[in-house]
């Protein structure tokens, strides 16, 4: 499924469907911590239940699950939904996987206790799902706004990697990241208050093969570059990495904001 956005890549065309099994293997990479301070704040614990928007392969579901938490998890990309239920059922896990776009979900009103959006929020169209997301919402439900970027500026091959995406694909807008509070549009305060943000940095370890499969699952390659692009990229990404360590960490910050339904 073709997605055209013009805030995202100058309006260039991505399907998470072409990526899903990259997405699969090679995307499940948040430390630990990543949940815990999820988990930490009572959130996604067990006796609540909980709705992962973008949940891509369900990733943020799979891996807060033994937190005890009932999960349902939705996704715009069919093919992503195929697989998140695929590791699931491996897993033996009970979560409720639905293709369906954030703006298109159709739940009665204060079903859930929270709502996670995992490097998914700027995707939305906020004017509509933020009334959507306070009216499935229960009283005093939460939003929680989770995100996790390489630090290009910071780290060598994090940066060389970037400027490889840019070389095949110049309107990208995935990189350039440094440390931030996440973005929270203006409408979305109609509707909720702020409660907390933080932003802390994280070492993600990889290998070789790791790397460069987490960077063809990235939006501006698997998901955009054409069959020849793509061959491309593989060769020079790989070349590129003739020059590292077998295993290596890259680094990375994490962020998370909750949300309070008003």
């Amino acid at each position: 499924m073709d997605i055209k956005d013009s805030r995202i890549d100058a309006g260039k065309a991505f399907d998470w469907g072409k990526t899903s099994e990259f997405y699969a293997k090679y995307r499940d990479i948040y430390p630990d911590v990543f949940y815990q301070k999820v988990a930490d704040r009572g959130l996604c614990i067990e006796g609540q239940k909980v709705l992962d928007l973008g949940t891509g392969t369900g990733v943020l579901p799979r891996n807060m699950y033994k937190f005890g938490a009932k999960w349902t998890g939705t996704d715009i990309s069919p093919e992503q939904i195929e697989q998140a239920k695929r590791l699931a059922d491996e897993a033996g896990m009970d979560i409720d996987f639905k293709a369906v776009s954030a703006e298109k979900i159709d739940f009665p009103d204060e079903t859930f206790d929270v709502i996670t959006a995992c490097q998914c929020f700027w995707y939305f169209d906020h004017e509509k799902v933020a009334p959507e997301f306070q009216r499935i919402l229960k009283k005093d439900g939460k939003l929680v706004i989770l995100y996790m970027a390489w630090l290009p500026f910071e780290d060598e091959l994090a940066g060389k990697s970037e400027a490889l995406v840019r070389k095949f694909n110049p309107d990208w807008t995935g990189g350039n990241e440094t440390r931030h509070p996440i973005n929270i549009p203006e409408v979305m305060y109609g509707y909720f208050d702020m409660e907390e943000h933080e932003e802390y940095e994280v070492n993600v370890h990889f290998t070789k093969d790791s790397w460069h499969g987490r960077m063809i699952a990235c939006r501006g390659v698997g998901a955009s570059l054409s069959p020849e692009e793509l061959a491309k990229w593989d060769a020079e990404h790989r070349e590129l990495l003739k020059d590292y360590p077998d295993e290596f960490d890259v680094k990375h910050y994490a962020a998370i904001t909750v949300l309070k339904r008003k």
